[in-house]
């Protein structure tokens, strides 16, 4: 591991009017970033980002960040009135108070961190679907999940403002002002988190006799840590085989690299393991085909039902489908808005699909005992040793590989394009460089999605 790095440096842009007056706050805050390593918006595959210098190895702090310096509930200047009303503040998300931190700091000049916002000009948000109009996401996301999971997202923001921000706002008048701090703002601040904000690991055990260790216990409690806001971090950019990653430690957050990394080459850090259609929803972009080497297809668990309803040949046959699928429900292997997920190289899913599988093309003798026994079987943890990989799905029995096959063909019309024409799209690349970001991203997803589909198409055949 190198030594931590030597203080900040002016970096190529310094005619950029937005980021040297950010730089300059970061030598303020003991931000430090190592010489080798220059923040930039030219060379970067989207907007800000990080490149190298000169030659890295792997293993080099390329950045780190006092923890006096991340923007979180418990760093915000309004932390101990957060902390006197967090029984109010409770929400299924669990980011309410991280978005009112958010929604105070960043209207008030005089905040630690407004040269931090200054980055992003009447804190316009990044350009993420649920900004989008309903006509737009539905022309370029049918069928991908993303209006879905916009549509669950805009009804829990408006929820959880006019449920508990707007209250809590109108509560304290002299720090909050409803048309300032106003739902528009509220989602423009959920978009921040969701794009920007970081999550760190809950450690196994906690030896720190801090202040925040009643806050950690609790957090703790609820399995999981708030998210936090960590300048400069968030302005590296993602792809799946990234060559940087981020790190905890008591005093600092560091970015390291984690492969060698060559001078002019941009860092990349990872933001999990996400297919192009989450990478869309909750940061604004995708990556092209086939660099997403964690692209998923995700379809419903209602339409394995439809295709089983659909292969039953009389209401005798539909009305077991229906009473296994209750059973399914029972067993917590299916839900109204679950989902199979099938990777690149299988399912990711794998407990889920064979046991629906197995129950749905099963004799009704062998369900009836199925049922009887709760589930339980013999052989229960000898399946459990197989994954359902490609070659393993194409050696599936014959009645699985039939109702996975009309399953895959139905989630296929779901969407208003086939995979032939957005091929075509995409080889052709004059007409594709006339596309928008928003048009090239979806395109990658719907595209990405199909192939998959495609594939499991042909394993299935």
């Amino acid at each position: 591991m190198s030594p931590e790095p030597k203080r900040l440096k002016v970096v190529e842009d310094e005619g950029d009017a937005l980021l040297l007056p950010f730089l300059q706050w970061c030598q303020k805050v003991n931000i430090q970033l190592n010489p080798k390593v220059y923040v930039s918006t030219q060379g970067t595959v989207w907007q800000y980002g990080m490149l190298a210098r000169e030659d890295l190895p792997a293993g080099e702090v390329i950045f780190s960040v006092p923890r006096s310096a991340l923007l979180s509930q418990r760093t915000t200047r309004i932390r101990d009135l957060l902390e006197k009303e967090q029984d109010i503040l409770d929400s299924s998300s669990g980011w309410v108070p991280l978005l009112i931190s958010l929604m105070y700091e960043a209207t008030d000049e005089s905040s630690l961190w407004a040269p931090y916002f200054g980055l992003w000009p009447q804190l316009t948000p990044p350009d993420l679907p649920m900004f989008w109009s309903e006509d737009e996401r539905l022309q370029l996301l049918k069928g991908t999940g993303v209006i879905e999971a916009v549509k669950g997202d805009l009804e829990n923001m408006e929820r959880e403002y006019s449920d508990i921000v707007l209250p809590f706002i109108r509560k304290h008048p002299k720090m909050f002002c409803p048309q300032k701090h106003s739902l528009d703002l509220y989602k423009r601040m959920v978009a921040f988190v969701m794009a920007y904000s970081f999550q760190e690991p809950l450690q196994e055990e906690e030896d720190d006799d801090d202040d925040d260790d009643d806050d950690d216990e609790e957090d703790c409690r609820k399995g999981t840590l708030p998210p936090m806001m960590v300048p400069v971090a968030d302005l590296l950019n993602h792809v799946a085989h990234h060559n940087a990653q981020l790190e905890f430690t008591p005093e600092s957050l560091r970015m390291v690299t984690t492969r060698p990394v060559m001078a002019g080459d941009e860092l990349f850090n990872t933001y999990g393991e996400m297919g192009n259609w989450q990478l869309l929803h909750m940061y604004g972009f995708a990556e092209p085909h086939p660099n997403n080497s964690n692209e998923t297809a995700d379809i419903p668990t209602a339409t394995l039902q439809e295709a089983a309803l659909l292969g039953a040949e009389s209401e005798e046959e539909r009305a077991q489908v229906r009473d296994r699928w209750t059973f399914l429900c029972h067993m917590g292997m299916v839900s109204e808005e679950g989902t199979l997920v099938f990777g690149c190289e299988g399912v990711l899913t794998e407990d889920e699909l064979r046991t629906c599988l197995k129950l749905l093309c099963m004799s009704p003798e062998n369900f009836a005992e199925y049922k009887e026994n709760e589930g339980w079987e013999e052989d229960d943890d000898e399946e459990e040793e197989e994954t359902l990989s490609n070659q393993e799905i194409s050696r599936l029995p014959p009645a699985w590989r039939r109702l996975l096959h009309k399953t895959a063909e139905l989630a296929l019309k779901a969407y208003a394009s086939d995979l032939q024409s957005d091929q075509a799209l995409l080889d052709e690349t004059v007409a594709y460089a006339k596309l928008s970001c928003r048009e090239q991203y979806s395109l990658q997803v719907r595209y990405g999605q199909k192939w998959i589909l495609h594939r499991l198409l042909e394993l299935t055949g």
